[in-house]
């Protein structure tokens, strides 16, 4: 799609993509909301958790490919950039369809997640972080694929404000909710879904790394920016924030919060330990709300979404017991 402003996005046309991923051949979930005082784990409050570590292909991405794919010409040629979340569920969706494609990625990525997308079919090209843009290019130029974007795109923000939606049906009135921020895409949607349907009280945090804050320096700045991004939540730290999440966040989101690695690799082992497997991109936002990074909760009624639980032995190896 052609570049369009925050304005685009309206309460219809994301009720409309939430039917779009609801009906989608690829099988997207309605993924549990769990009381934190449902499980063990060491904090009290009236907090509730959206698994979406438990969605199809393991992460809340299937939900905007879902609604990009729905959009797009069958059987076509297509390449993205991911480190792997994203990646995962478009090469699902190229299989699915019968569609052949390309994912650039990071080589910072784990090499579990390479072969993983590779396992569709899908070719995988592992560059370095500064360089993905540039090979995009190139395949667009010199192949004739098709860009989809992982995280600045109109329809995929309106296929991840499904979740917003879902949330809203559990907790219809949130004081507070956290979600995790890479390119800002899962950002946006949810915190566009939640206050264009009437929540304006509702404070959205967003939470990203310390050396992956490309939305916290935006939000700075006052434009999106680039950095050489990096962290142990590698699907956290794209090269840029995207532009039209950062528009969004920009009129929707209270504050974008900062954790280190060790505060993620600590909140993996804690959420692990009772029972739920998330990768560190995915427990960004519940390592805030245990470092006390999120402001003023007491008595308030939260919602922190554990976004993904794509994660290797190979990997929890590298975590506190």
């Amino acid at each position: 799609m052609g570049e369009v402003c925050a304005d685009a996005v309206t309460l219809n046309l994301l009720r409309e993509a939430r039917e779009t991923v609801r009906s989608s051949p690829l099988g997207v979930i309605n993924t549990p909301m769990i009381p934190w005082c449902q499980t063990t784990l060491p904090m009290s409050g009236s907090i509730h958790l959206k698994l979406e570590n438990m969605q199809r292909t393991g992460s809340f991405k299937i939900r905007g490919v879902a609604s990009q794919f729905s959009r797009r010409p069958k059987g076509g040629c297509f390449v993205t950039m991911s480190a792997g979340n994203y990646g995962k569920s478009f090469a699902y969706a190229l299989k699915h369809y019968g569609s052949k494609g390309k994912v650039v990625m990071p080589e910072t990525a784990p090499e579990s997640r390479a072969i993983l997308i590779q396992s569709f079919g899908v070719e995988v090209e592992r560059v370095p972080t500064s360089s993905m843009m540039s090979v995009v290019n190139r395949c667009v130029q010199e192949d004739n694929m098709t860009f989809l974007h992982s995280y600045d795109d109109l329809d995929l923000i309106a296929g991840h404000a499904s979740l917003g939606f879902e949330v809203l049906e559990v907790v219809p009135e949130p004081d507070v909710v956290v979600v995790c921020c890479g390119g800002g895409g899962l950002l946006a949607g949810v915190a566009v879904a939640i206050k264009l349907s009437g929540c304006t009280k509702t404070r959205i945090y967003g939470v990203e790394p310390e050396g992956a804050c490309t939305m916290y320096q935006s939000f700075i700045e006052k434009k999106p920016v680039w950095m050489e991004a990096k962290s142990i939540a590698s699907g956290l730290a794209p090269p840029s924030a995207g532009r039209l999440p950062f528009e969004l966040c920009q009129l929707y989101v209270e504050q974008i919060v900062l954790v280190n690695d060790d505060d993620i690799k600590a909140a993996v082992s804690t959420l692990y330990r009772s029972g739920l497997v998330v990768e560190p991109s995915g427990a960004a936002a519940f390592a805030a709300l245990v470092n006390n990074k999120i402001p003023d909760l007491e008595g308030k009624n939260v919602v922190c979404i554990l976004s993904g639980g794509n994660v290797g032995k190979d990997e929890l190896s590298n975590f506190p017991d």
